[in-house]
């Protein structure tokens, strides 16, 4: 299922091939966000142009609109979406801690009131398995209870060790399933190690195709962030995927994967670029500034997307001032475009033994991200 090809000689990062239902991908690799079934703002015919092995779905989002029947109605999410790479869809664990109103947490499951209409619903670990293979996903996530920070520490132990008891159930539930899909455990703890450590070793025991570094990029500190992902991947085993969840600025990629992390995801390439930020590899500019007015360059001048070979940052500015959708679209194929190929390359300096010379080009410039 995950094979390692190749190691760098001088970092813990690797290059390796996931297998999945609907094709193999290699990693390192970031996953666009299409939570609704769509990466917002562009077809997935650009998503390919990016070169996408794999997309993330959201299964809070999926279930309430347009809802379970409609899209099996259509023969899966794959399918009702037209996709037909990987893809892996989150739980929607967060989203109903983080989206629904009058939510409660029980032994038995969630119980919450949908963001959209108000309507109330219930979801256990099991439901949460059988929503994903109702989906046709090719990579689940277990229903975990994601805390924000800071969070007390008694607080973070309650919660590591009841998505634990649901990971187990999440496990079992798929067992029964006629489904070939991959499930992936994850890993809570806040930011204390212990408890990071009781979590990762909980899951290992239960065994697991992968396992996702999750409760991070919640508002802690950047140095306080990566000591966690250190820590967690410390007790996960060297031959299964990790994925690192909703990390994804340019620099955590290159820090996540010297620890050995395998994907990622992040809103940050569609969100930020729909609001004019634009990522190069010379650092992220906000294109809807005025000093860019005249500015007759691309966005990268080191950038081969069929953006940059054909828009001007005066052009672009300009559909963003005027409120043209274009713009928005424009920076937001750019960005995904310039995410997808980081890690690209970063794969090949792994392949090369020279990821920390790649590190240091990259990184060495005073940039702004």
């Amino acid at each position: 299922m995950f094979k390692i090809t190749h190691k760098c000689n001088k970092t813990k990062a690797r290059v390796g091939l996931l297998k999945t239902p609907h094709g193999t991908i290699e990693t390192p690799e970031y996953m666009p966000v299409g939570t609704q079934a769509t990466v917002k703002a562009l077809s997935n015919e650009e998503v390919k142009y990016c070169g996408a092995q794999i997309i993330l779905g959201n299964t809070y989002h999926l279930y309430l609109r347009p809802g379970m029947e409609i899209i099996k109605n259509a023969g899966g999410l794959h399918k009702f979406m037209s996709w037909d790479k990987p893809i892996l869809t989150d739980s929607g664990g967060f989203q109903v801690f983080s989206l629904a109103t009058l939510m409660k947490v029980k032994e038995t499951g969630v119980e919450f009131n949908s963001h959209v209409d108000g309507s109330k619903h219930s979801l256990t670990p099991e439901d949460v398995i059988r929503l994903q293979h109702e989906l046709g996903s090719d990579i689940m996530m277990p229903l975990d209870e994601c805390l924000h920070y800071p969070c007390p520490k008694d607080k973070a132990e309650i919660s590591l060790n009841l998505t634990n008891k649901w990971a187990k159930r999440s496990k079992k539930a798929l067992s029964k399933l006629n489904s070939k899909a991959l499930l992936f455990g994850i890993v809570q703890g806040s930011t204390y190690k212990d408890l990071r450590r009781i979590a990762s070793e909980g899951l290992v025991d239960i065994g697991f195709d992968g396992y996702s570094i999750g409760g991070l990029s919640v508002g802690e500190p950047k140095d306080l962030m990566h000591e966690m992902m250190e820590d967690s991947i410390k007790y996960l085993p060297e031959g299964k995927p990790r994925y690192t969840m909703g990390v994804g600025m340019p620099q955590d990629f290159f820090n996540a994967i010297e620890m050995g992390v395998d994907m990622f995801d992040c809103v940050v390439p569609t969100r930020n670029g729909r609001n004019g930020a634009a990522y190069t590899n010379e650092g992220r500019i906000i294109v809807r500034n005025g000093e860019f007015s005249k500015d007759t360059r691309p966005l990268s001048e080191t950038c081969d997307c069929i953006v940059c070979k054909n828009y001007t940052r005066s052009y672009i500015r300009h559909l963003f001032n005027t409120e043209e959708i274009l713009g928005l679209r424009l920076t937001s194929l750019h960005n995904l475009y310039f995410y997808v190929n980081l890690l690209r390359r970063i794969r090949e300096s792994i392949k090369e033994n020279r990821f920390s010379a790649f590190k240091r080009e990259f990184l060495g410039k005073d940039k702004t991200w």
